[in-house]
């Protein structure tokens, strides 16, 4: 069966899947757009949900240490929901028993629903034993940093006793080590950070009380983390699936048929796919969000999924040497008019937003990359732009105008 551009004709599509597989029909442009409103990027933006509801869609928002604008996790929301307070986002995140971190598609920010779906990967850590590092007194640090949190409450790892031996940053001391594997064990949940730290309470306290005692099996916990990646995705692979929640191949495949999703073809992907029926139900109409891009957003965090629905190959350069970057050290990629046509790598400089190193994909972004850089500008309190560089004089030349 070949879908229509309707919503109708999606519908009718999903209905005589049941019991089989469907012969869904995507082209790529339709494909493309279902994960734009998927991500939330199509579309009227929920405002009133704000933060919380951008992490429950998305179901994880990843964390990183790079602050240029801003932190990855507040560049997140931004991009949807335009220039929300920076003091909000935090506090949406870190307040209230409503997130808490863990190890997902790296380590992210997870809406406390998730909680139970996890515990197949706190189970699997148990089993192997240990982390990558090794503890030489493993019992009796874990009890000493049990017995702190009982009684002395939610506490960083440096008022635990200390976070490092002195070392290099992954030099960890034993009191570190200990909470850390707490925390990938489930007896430990960090549900804020404090100046970028880490603060860890028992999970017995800090997550409600319901999720905490709800005993999901590892089967019921992987299908439901698939379900929710293509929920997040709108239209993805199978490896796209794995890679949402950073889960292995043969647990989504032991899994998929039981999650909902539909099985379609996406012209031009060359593979399966599976798409989120709610999603095809309703045709992806909207406004499309013009803005920068965290580089660790989960609309192209996935570099080959990026690739295959944008032909846009991205990559991050932070740890690449400066004479071998070719588009910066953070480059942010511009999204409008639902695709990605540019990139820069911005900083700052007292109240001046400074585009480095900026690339477009042609004339038609100059506009949309200046109206970028301004919204972006404001947000963090710049009142200025300077370009530096461009990789066509042409299209500088244009941008500098368009940006005064």
């Amino acid at each position: 069966m070949t879908t229509a551009a309707s919503a109708k004709a999606r519908t009718t599509a999903v209905r005589t899947a049941e019991g089989r597989k469907a012969e869904v029909q995507l082209s790529a442009d339709e494909a493309r757009r279902l994960a734009l409103r998927a991500q939330g990027l199509l579309g009227a933006p929920d405002r009133r949900a704000g933060t919380r509801g951008v992490l429950r869609r998305l179901g994880a928002v990843q964390l990183d240490t790079i602050s240029v604008l801003a932190r990855s996790h507040e560049l997140v929301p931004y991009a949807r929901l335009g220039a929300v307070g920076r003091e909000s986002v935090e506090s949406a995140y870190w307040s209230g028993d409503h997130a808490f971190e863990y190890w997902s598609h790296a380590a992210c920010i997870l809406p406390v629903e998730e909680w139970p779906l996890f515990a197949f990967r706190r189970r699997a850590m148990r089993e192997r034993g240990h982390r990558w590092h090794i503890m030489a007194d493993a019992d009796g640090s874990c009890a000493t940093v049990r017995d702190r949190l009982k009684t002395d409450g939610p506490l960083t790892a440096t008022e635990l006793g200390g976070a490092k031996n002195g070392g290099e940053w992954y030099d960890w001391s034993e009191t570190k080590i200990a909470v850390e594997w707490l925390l990938d064990t489930g007896e430990v949940v960090c549900t804020r950070r404090r100046g970028w730290k880490r603060v860890y309470d028992l999970a017995e306290r800090a997550v409600p009380d319901a999720l905490f005692h709800d005993d999901v099996d590892d089967t019921a916990g992987i299908r439901r983390l698939v379900a929710q990646a293509g929920a997040a995705m709108g239209v993805a692979t199978r490896a796209d699936l794995a890679d949402y929640h950073r889960l292995k191949a043969e647990q989504v495949d032991a899994v998929l048929d039981d999650t909902g999703l539909v099985p379609v073809e996406v012209e031009g992907w060359g593979r399966p796919a599976w798409a989120d029926p709610a999603a095809l139900a309703e045709e992806p109409r909207g406004r499309h969000r013009t803005t920068l891009l965290s580089p660790f957003d989960s609309l192209i965090w996935d570099r080959p999924r990026t690739e295959r629905i944008f032909g846009f190959t991205h990559r991050l350069e932070a740890y690449v040497p400066k004479a071998k970057r070719v588009h910066g050290y953070f480059a942010m990629p511009l999204l409008t008019g639902g695709r990605l046509a540019g990139r820069v790598d911005p900083a700052r400089e007292g109240r001046t937003l400074v585009a480095r190193q900026v690339s477009l994909e042609g004339p038609k972004a100059v506009e949309p990359m200046a109206r970028a850089l301004w919204e972006a500008a404001e947000w963090v309190g710049c009142d200025s732009v300077r370009v530096e560089r461009c990789d066509d004089a042409g299209l500088a030349a244009a941008l500098v105008a368009a940006l005064g």
